[in-house]
């Protein structure tokens, strides 16, 4: 039967709210997308050296939903890891954590990723020397940058050494190519040997004394 008022009917549609509209939308929808995907999630992003070891440490940390490997900090638009290598374009190697800050905090990030690099080297990052490989957290906000300059500030106290590590504030980050993501997952054998022939693990132990690297 045709409708006696849709002037009425269209009235009406338009002003359904965009959260009742959603709400209808994904009624219709037989599962979900994301159904356990969490509330809130939340970036940072960290470069110590080799963006492997960093991106497998992370990984370890309950609360890390993804990492990503990739360069930021430099002037040079999606550069490659050869362009990177080769030094000029100003990218440090980094990593991009998406973690659900209700079971980890940015301050629990900062600590622990402050603990798995020698934040006292300027030139780099054990066997890894130069440009590419210097560390840095990116901030976002003056509340980030609180929170990493207090961390490296314990970190120089604890160690009794100046710190090198820099503060610099968040830059474009561009992804690296497949090859360069989740390589302690999909190489674990070579991974590890060339962790451990650049000696990042020694290196680490020497600094920060028995501290579990797991943790």
């Amino acid at each position: 039967m045709p409708l006696k008022h849709p002037a009425f009917v269209i009235a009406l549609t338009a002003g359904l709210s965009a959260t009742a509209i959603g709400f209808f939308a994904s009624a219709s929808t037989d599962t979900p997308r994301f159904e356990n995907a969490p509330a809130r999630v939340a970036t940072a992003v960290f470069a110590g050296g080799c963006m492997a070891c960093i991106e497998a440490d992370f990984d370890k940390v309950p609360g890390v939903i993804e990492t990503l490997t990739g360069y930021t900090g430099g002037t040079a638009e999606d550069p490659s890891a050869r362009d990177v290598a080769r030094g000029g374009t100003g990218h440090l190697e980094a990593v991009k954590v998406t973690y659900n800050p209700s079971k980890v905090s940015y301050s629990d990030l900062a600590e622990y990723y402050v603990r798995h690099i020698d934040p006292t080297d300027a030139g780099g990052q054990f066997c890894e020397q130069g440009e590419a490989h210097r560390s840095a957290i990116f901030v976002s906000g003056q509340g980030e940058r609180d929170t990493a300059e207090k961390v490296l500030a314990t970190a120089g106290r604890t160690l009794g050494q100046d710190v090198a590590t820099e503060i610099l504030p968040a830059a474009p980050f561009w992804p690296a190519d497949g090859s360069h993501q989740d390589t302690a997952k999909r190489n674990a054998s070579k991974y590890e040997k060339a962790r451990a022939a650049c000696g990042r693990d020694a290196g680490l132990k020497a600094l920060w004394g028995k501290v579990d690297q797991n943790s």
